[in-house]
């Protein structure tokens, strides 16, 4: 089995855009007939179905996913209320298991030239007492992208985040968030990351963003990896 070409995604802190930068790639693997899903390894924030709990963001990667895959391989680790995920598996008494996170990679990984695996919050996000997100991704050889948020205080956010994830293992580039309201001085707060930050700026996006502009950010990204 060939290995796919997977993308770590993880942000400078949580509800910073991760899902709307990986549904781009995902549709942009769509339209060129790459064989691609998500994988949301844990989500905490979740709402009660027929088929069992299920996270916004998850099922909007689910749904720009090939269509072979199920919500449960997508997301093996999911939990009800909004909060870290350590502290959310506590209060389900489950133990969030790296085999388990593994496992569920390795059987997307099976099926698909491309897997989007999207961090829950941002890079140090506990999973239980000892292991972070970031110790969790930073054991397998996979290319990390930042999503930094442009709001006050995104520079100091930005450059914390990256310099705790090359510490650790490849940071292939971040993607600029405009989130609303725009901060002051936008475009010069772009430019001092641009300078300082140890990747590239792959793109600038924004929610309810033109496909033309989430489809070239999508193909910058692609175009690292």
């Amino acid at each position: 089995m060939v290995a796919p070409a997977t993308l770590f995604v993880t942000g400078t802190d949580t509800g910073v855009g991760k899902t709307l930068v990986s549904v781009a790639l995902l549709r942009h693997y769509a339209a060129a007939g790459v064989s691609a899903t998500g994988f949301k390894p844990v989500a905490s924030g979740a709402v009660r179905s027929p088929q069992g709990l299920r996270n916004d963001d998850a099922l909007a990667l689910l749904a720009a996913s090939a269509p072979d895959v199920a919500y449960d391989e997508l997301n093996p680790y999911c939990f009800e209320p909004p909060i870290a995920p350590h502290l959310a598996a506590r209060e389900a008494d489950v133990r969030i298991e790296p085999g388990r996170l593994d496992a569920a990679y390795r059987n997307l990984a099976r099926r698909h030239e491309r897997i989007v695996v999207e961090g829950a919050g941002g890079w140090l996000v506990p999973l239980d007492e000892c292991l972070s997100f970031g110790d969790w991704a930073a054991s397998h050889p996979w290319p990390v992208l930042l999503v930094v948020a442009m709001r006050l205080g995104c520079i100091n956010h930005a450059l914390l985040s990256a310099e705790a994830i090359t510490r650790r293992t490849s940071l292939c580039g971040w993607v600029a968030n405009v989130v609303p309201p725009a901060p002051e001085r936008l475009e010069q707060n772009i430019e001092t990351l641009r300078d300082r930050m140890p990747a590239p700026l792959l793109g600038t996006i924004s929610a309810g963003a033109a496909p033309q502009q989430t489809g070239a950010v999508a193909r910058a990204i692609a175009g690292v990896l």
